[in-house]
């Protein structure tokens, strides 16, 4: 049986390139880090959870919708609708975030008109349109998703 080494070798070669190719990419997705620089846009977010440590009539349940921006440099700054208790309140934070190489990161915000400083741990998902945060006061049961508004092309960042 002869094998036609002229077809089979090409096809090879092609096949090789092609698994390399997809290693490649895989491997650099996987070595792709974040920086402060990765959040660098307004983000729509949604919020529940239970705060204890807010004065009555605020203590209890809330909902909290909002826009916040992220300026690639560790500020933060919004403004949102919270439905704390059942009582409405806008409000509008202040802060600054850090974002570690792994995507995780920490930021605290400075929540007028409680004038109260809140601390939260998060996750950067989805290449950078998404961040997933938790409260990390005590006394503070909360979740936030926040969703990119605008997209903006990070590949590099």
């Amino acid at each position: 049986m002869r094998h036609n080494t002229a077809l089979t070798t090409p096809v090879a070669l092609l096949a090789v390139a092609f698994v390399m190719c997809i290693l490649s990419i895989a491997q650099a997705d996987e070595h792709r880090g974040c920086s402060n620089a990765t959040l660098n846009s307004s983000y729509g977010f949604v919020a529940t959870g239970t705060l204890l440590a807010l004065p009555a009539p605020f203590a209890g349940p809330f909902g909290e919708i909002g826009r916040q921006t992220f300026d690639g440099r560790g500020h933060t700054d919004g403004t949102g609708t919270l439905s704390a208790n059942g009582n409405i309140v806008r409000v509008t934070v202040d802060g600054t975030y850090e974002v570690n190489k792994d995507c995780t990161g920490s930021m605290t915000l400075f929540i007028l008109p409680f004038g109260a400083t809140a601390t939260f741990d998060f996750v950067i998902d989805d290449d950078g349109t998404e961040i997933k945060v938790i409260a990390t006061d005590p006394g503070a049961v909360e979740t936030r998703v926040y969703r990119e508004q605008f997209h903006n092309d990070r590949r590099g960042k």
